[in-house]
């Protein structure tokens, strides 16, 4: 580990490093924060369950839009950089939100203001994602791809470690914590990020295709840093920048007095009229890999799968603290389970499932959240009880048995839209990819908003939960109709 983390220093520099880990560090951790909104919406706003859930939809819609991100950064440079500029603005969308929820009691108590801030640092959290991503795929590709593993683990771990961190702290910080102070408290991880960003070098690779399409060539060699995003790459990378930059010398005064000014005007039109074909050439490129039926079939199911579903976990949250009268501090270890589940269902399906075909995986992740579902449903008509079972080992292996069998579903969904995306333009359609399963599942949780309030659920009436969890089930065994949409032969080895 050590000997994987000194190469990957070396390659990559210590500050880009830092900062793939605090962004996925921060990913995780967010539990610690928004376990806290969950109770400022049920304690503080006394919102209805159904109200709460559809808040909640709203303020994640903005990682359903994620490729819209990806197309800005890839074709709107600002100041000549792509990635540095995006994460700047993206820490800051993060950043000010919950000072402001912090330190205004007012706008944390009006549901709207409270909604608008959270999509605002939603749209943050998704920007940074994004382009943290594109800044990993830049990395490897100029390094070398024998550093993909190693990049890509690096980030789930740290993801994890802040889900764990952030679901152990999140319990103890609402047990003795104001709920603004928490807010403040959290507000220093996107500050971390923003002052991380400023130490990550990034060269004007932004222009460098926009450049080299509309300037002379003695122009790119001399206006194009082409060292990498990191502080070291290979040093036959290095040394082929050098050779440009020498050259570039040798040349600019001979070829710089036959530059006339009206060419430089010329020039200068056509650099800034390159980001809009290039975002219309991106938007038909989308469009055009999209409309493929191998592409579009089981981008359809999975889209339906997660629709099909009416996500009613806000509801269960209620029901488990207000008739449960289960402590925020055992919801955060029950959350903590969950993420040592998902570590363990990705090691399972790499070691025992990856050679299955994908619709037998899949079919076998939807019947298992059935089960998790008939659980539910003994856990509220408390038929459990009869049999010595306490709640809290019902809601522990629930959460831990989900949070597994829901990483049997979105493995295939990774390795599926990995193969399906074509070459050039891979990191655009596997963000569109996200946001289509993320926008199913912002879709399937207003579903269930909309569920539990025709069911009349309120935090004081849960007479029609169990009805509503029989309407989970019926959804969730739905899609096993539809998986003729997925490719018949495909595993998870197919290329």
């Amino acid at each position: 580990m050590a000997a994987a983390s000194s190469r990957m220093a070396a390659a990559f520099g210590a500050p880009f490093l830092w900062l793939v880990c605090l962004i996925y560090f921060i990913q995780g951790f967010r539990s610690f924060v928004w376990t806290a909104v969950s109770y400022q919406m049920k304690d503080m706003m006394k919102l209805s369950p159904s109200t709460s859930q559809f808040l909640v939809s709203v303020a994640y819609f903005p990682w359903s839009i994620k490729p819209v991100y990806g197309i800005l950064s890839d074709c709107i440079p600002i100041k000549q950089r792509k990635r540095t500029p995006y994460l700047i603005i993206s820490s800051c969308l993060s950043l000010f939100p919950w000072i402001i929820l912090g330190m205004s009691e007012p706008l944390r108590s009006s549901s709207n203001f409270l909604t608008a801030l959270l999509i605002v640092q939603n749209l943050g959290s998704a920007m940074a994602d994004v382009v943290v991503d594109a800044m990993i795929a830049e990395a490897v590709r100029s390094a070398g791809p024998e550093f993909a593993g190693d990049l890509q683990s690096l980030s789930w771990s740290s993801m994890a470690v802040g889900g764990i961190f952030g679901s152990l702290l999140g319990g103890y910080a609402l047990s003795n914590l104001p709920i603004h102070v928490i807010y403040i408290i959290f507000s220093a991880l996107p500050l971390f990020q923003l002052i991380s960003c400023i130490f990550v070098e990034e060269s004007p690779k932004g222009f460098e295709s926009t450049v080299d399409n509309a300037a002379p060539k003695h122009v790119v060699d001399q206006t194009v840093d082409t060292s990498s995003p990191g502080k070291g790459l290979s040093e036959s990378y290095k040394y082929e920048g050098t050779r440009r930059r020498k050259g570039a010398r040798r040349n600019s005064k001979r070829k710089s007095l036959s530059k006339r000014p009206e060419d430089h005007d010329k020039n200068n039109k056509s650099i800034n009229s390159r980001p809009y074909l290039s975002l219309k050439s991106a938007f038909f490129s989308l469009c055009t890999a999209f409309k493929q039926p191998t592409i579009l079939r089981p981008m359809a199911w999975f889209f339906f799968s997660n629709v099909a579903i009416p996500n009613i976990s806000t509801v269960m949250f209620y029901y488990q603290t207000e008739v449960l009268h289960l402590e925020a501090s055992f919801l955060g270890t029950a959350r903590v389970i969950g993420w040592f589940s998902l570590m363990l269902g990705t090691y399972i399906y790499n070691r025992y499932f990856k050679h299955k075909k994908l619709r037998n995986i899949l079919m076998f992740a939807h019947i298992g959240l059935a089960i998790i579902s008939v659980l539910d449903i003994l856990l509220v008509l408390r038929l459990h009880v009869h049999y010595g079972v306490a709640d809290k080992y019902m809601v522990l292996w629930g959460s831990a048995l989900a949070d597994a069998i829901n990483q049997f579903k979105m493995m295939p969904f990774l390795i599926l839209s990995g193969q399906l995306c074509p070459p050039g333009i891979e990191g655009t359609l596997f963000a569109l990819f996200m946001s289509i399963n993320n926008l199913g599942s912002t879709l399937g949780s207003f579903l269930g908003a909309a569920l539990a309030s025709a069911l009349s659920i309120s935090s004081a009436q849960f007479d029609n939960l169990a009805l509503g969890l029989v309407v989970q089930l019926i959804g969730t065994l739905l899609p096993v109709g539809f998986l003729f949409l997925i490719p018949k032969e495909v595993t998870g080895l197919t290329s």
